[in-house]
C-alpha cells in the first residue's frame, strides 16, 4: 500500500489562557491518501478547525503543538516557517467557514487571487489573465467585471467562490474546506459542494471536509473522522459509519441527523454536554455523557480495529 498523502499522529494543541491551560486536541490521529475525500465531523468545540489551524501552522501564539504531521514525506511541523509559507496555498490551501471574513476588504477580488498566483511564482507576468479564468472555472458570470469588484459587492455566495478559486489557484495537493457553507441558502450550499468536490477531483486533488453536518460529510466524502472533544473517537468509511456506527457518540450524531427523519420527534439529540477542557479529564472524553460507560472505561482509551479502515476509540463499543 503507497505511503498517505498526509498522516497526522498524535497531534496534541493545548492553549494557555488566563483561565487555565486547554487542552483542544489529545493525540489526534488520521491519514488521507492522494485524491481521497475525507471528512471530520463532531460538534461546535470538538477540535475540526483547530486540527485544520495545526496543519497549516496557523493557531494563535498561545498555542503549544506537538506530535506529527507529515506531508509528502517532511514533517510540517518541524521545517522553517519560510519553507511552511511555500507550503500554504500551492500545496495545502484552504477554504475558510467565513468567505467575508477571509477577503480583504480593500482590494478587489481579482487582485487577492492575483497575489496569490504571484507569491507562489505561478502565472508568470499574466497573473491577471488567470485570477479571471479562476473566476469563470468557479462558475462567477462576467468575470473581467467581477474581477474589479471588492468582497461587499458581491453575494455571500459569490464570495465563497472567489475563496474557492483562490484555494486552487496553485493546483494544490490537498485542500481543506472548513464549514465552507455556514451562512448559505441549501441551494447555494449544493452549489458550492458540487463546485468545490467537482474541481478537486477533476484536478486530483485531496480534500479534508470540516463539519458538524454528518449527512453533507456521508453525500460528499469516501470516509469520515468523527470528533469529540479533542479526540478522534471513530474512522469509517462513510457508508459504513452510517450503517453500523460501533461509538455510542457516532451512534447519537447519527441517530440526530436528519436524513431519513419523517418527523421532528424522531431526531434524538445527543445528551449532556462538552467537558471543560480547562479541568481533569478523564481518559474517554465522552465518559460523563455515555450510557455503557463504567469502570473499565477509565483506562487508557484502546483504539480497536472493527474492519477494513475502521477504527474506534471505546472499551465498549457498540
Amino acid at each position: 500500500m503507497s505511503a498517505p498523502l498526509i498522516a497526522v499522529e498524535d497531534l496534541s494543541v493545548t492553549f494557555a489562557t488566563r483561565g487555565g491551560a486547554v487542552r483542544a486536541l489529545d493525540r489526534v490521529s488520521f491519514s488521507v491518501a492522494a485524491g481521497e475525500r475525507v471528512a471530520i465531523v463532531g460538534e461546535s468545540g470538538s477540535g475540526k478547525s483547530v486540527t485544520a489551524g495545526a496543519v497549516l501552522r496557523i493557531l494563535d501564539r498561545n498555542a503549544a503543538v506537538s506530535g506529527r504531521v507529515a506531508f509528502a514525506g517532511r514533517d510540517l511541523l518541524g521545517i522553517p516557517e519560510r519553507d511552511m509559507a511555500a507550503v500554504r496555498g500551492a500545496e495545502i490551501a484552504m477554504v475558510f467557514q467565513n468567505p467575508r471574513a477571509a477577503l480583504n476588504p480593500i482590494r478587489p477580488v481579482g487582485r487577492q487571487i492575483a497575489d496569490v498566483l504571484a507569491r507562489h511564482r505561478r502565472a508568470g507576468g499574466d497573473a491577471w489573465s488567470r485570477a479571471v479564468a479562476l473566476l469563470r472555472e468557479v462558475g462567477i458570470p462576467d468575470p473581467e467585471r467581477r474581477a474589479r469588484a471588492y468582497p461587499f459587492e458581491l453575494s455571500g455566495g459569490m464570495c465563497q467562490r472567489v475563496v474557492i478559486a483562490m484555494a486552487l489557484a496553485c493546483r494544490p495537493r490537498l485542500l481543506l474546506a472548513d464549514e465552507p457553507t455556514t451562512g448559505l441558502d441549501v441551494t447555494t450550499q449544493a452549489n458550492v459542494m458540487d463546485l468545490m468536490t467537482g474541481l478537486a477531483s477533476e484536478n486530483g486533488m485531496a480534500a479534508v471536509l470540516i463539519t458538524h453536518d454528518l449527512a453533507l460529510a456521508a453525500q460528499y466524502c469516501d470516509r469520515i473522522v468523527v470528533m469529540h472533544a479533542g479526540h478522534v473517537v471513530e474512522d469509517a468509511p462513510a457508508a459504513v459509519l452510517f450503517a453500523h456506527p460501533r461509538h455510542p457518540y457516532t451512534a447519537r450524531l447519527v441517530a440526530a441527523t436528519p436524513a431519513g427523519a419523517g418527523r421532528l420527534d424522531e431526531l434524538a439529540s445527543v445528551p449532556g454536554e462538552l467537558p471543560d477542557l480547562r479541568g481533569a479529564l478523564l481518559p474517554c472524553r465522552y465518559r460523563a455523557r455515555c450510557e455503557r460507560g463504567d469502570e473499565a472505561c477509565d483506562a487508557a482509551l484502546p483504539v480497536r480495529v472493527m474492519g477494513p479502515a475502521h477504527r474506534v476509540a471505546c472499551w465498549r463499543p457498540l
